[in-house]
């Protein structure tokens, strides 16, 4: 009896914490590396599900199963719904649970109240993705708040590259908390990728469900230029620029295809709609198609020649498939990929949008030299490099 004693006192309960998609992304690879150790690890999973279809497709890929799930997406909700549910949601869980340590990830309103839900509580909060600043509160708006926010609430700090770790030793962390990991994104990018290279059947599936959602040229054999675009702080007259640049750029290259699936936020596609009407596809080589699930993305981010994007995530992922990132935001928290070549700002102007994807498109040593720079995130091995801390 002594001896399961023992044993159960070893047991640590670690509750992950994640509600939209790139969290779940992120956290996902974790959340499977923690359940390979039942003998050390009680593994409890809470979505908020502040994305809820875009989050419950990947917890399928993954084959994730939430022990709670808050549901609280409604409707117009705002980020003072999103915040207080939260918080009033975690703190039954919290005290269910009792947990050793709480997991959150990265930028998001979730992550935020979740931590602080934890400090109420006094449970020690792990910060995955710790570190990334560009010291504008308002950009990216709310992230980059979220982030300074959730790094003074959190007690250790999964930093995924050193300047990461510069970032927190400058505000006063101290350095025995800070650990240098590498991004589990490109753990969860692997896992991806694997699955459809070592599956004859499931790439066959995944080409068929993006032929059903609108775009046939899915084995590559056109050029392809993959947009996607969510950001608060392009709303309005940002993704009208947007909007603008694709549709000269699609007239300017009838022979590449511009495929764009849409995020659900009513702020992107009313801006789609003003620029492009009843987004039929009316330029032939422009296809506007409805939010894809991540494995059918993954495996179009690594058909694409070009990715025109506004997200985080993706600044990562996609130097790792060989491909040329073009950033529309004036800013940027990832400087480490500017620094390494894979990666060019180009914010919402719609000129410098289009002479950039111009150059890539039209000078061949330019494209070859960005493709080819190195990944400064990582190296698939960020979720281990996290457990051996835990």
């Amino acid at each position: 009896m002594g001896f399961l004693n023992n044993i159960l006192m070893t047991i640590k309960k670690v509750m992950l914490v994640f509600g939209t998609r790139p969290e779940a992304i992120k956290m996902a690879p974790l959340v499977k590396e923690l359940e390979k150790y039942p003998n050390k690890y009680k593994v409890i999973v809470v979505v908020t599900a502040q994305h809820r279809e875009m989050l419950d497709q990947v917890l399928s890929i993954f084959n994730i199963k939430p022990d709670y799930d808050l549901d609280l997406m409604k409707k117009g909700q705002d980020l003072y719904d999103v915040t207080s549910r939260v918080l009033l949601g975690m703190r039954e869980v919290l005290s269910k649970n009792s947990p050793d340590i709480v997991l959150v990830h990265g930028d998001t309103t979730t992550s935020t109240a979740a931590a602080l839900s934890a400090f109420y509580e006094q449970i020690p909060v792990g910060h995955v993705e710790a570190g990334l600043r560009t010291y504008n509160i308002y950009s990216p708006w709310p992230e980059e708040a979220n982030r300074q926010l959730t790094s003074r609430l959190a007690t250790y700090h999964f930093a995924p590259t050193e300047l990461s770790k510069d970032n927190l030793l400058k505000e006063g962390i101290s350095n025995d908390k800070i650990f240098v990991t590498g991004n589990t994104v490109i753990d969860a990018l692997n896992m991806v990728v694997n699955k459809f290279k070592n599956d004859i059947e499931l790439e066959e599936k995944i080409i068929t469900n993006l032929s059903k959602a609108g775009f046939c040229n899915v084995r590559g054999e056109r050029k392809i230029v993959l947009i996607t675009g969510h950001r608060r702080e392009n709303f309005g007259n940002g993704f009208i620029n947007i909007c603008e640049a694709i549709k000269e750029l699609s007239v300017k290259y009838p022979n590449v295809d511009f495929i764009y699936p849409m995020h659900l936020n009513p702020n992107v596609r009313n801006a789609i709609r003003k620029v492009f009407g009843n987004i039929n596809n009316i330029f032939g080589n422009l296809f506007f198609i409805e939010p894809l699930e991540y494995l059918s993305f993954v495996y179009l981010m690594e058909k694409s020649s070009i990715i025109l994007t506004d997200s985080g995530g993706i600044q990562e992922e996609a130097p790792s498939l060989g491909k040329p990132v073009l950033v529309m935001r004036d800013t940027t928290e990832r400087p480490e990929a500017i620094e390494a070549g894979t990666v060019k700002l180009v914010g919402t102007n719609v000129k410098q949008i289009v002479n950039e994807v111009s150059m890539l498109l039209d000078d061949e040593e330019y494209y070859k030299n960005i493709s080819k720079a190195i990944n400064p995130y990582g190296d698939g091995f960020a979720c281990s490099r996290i457990l051996k801390r835990l």
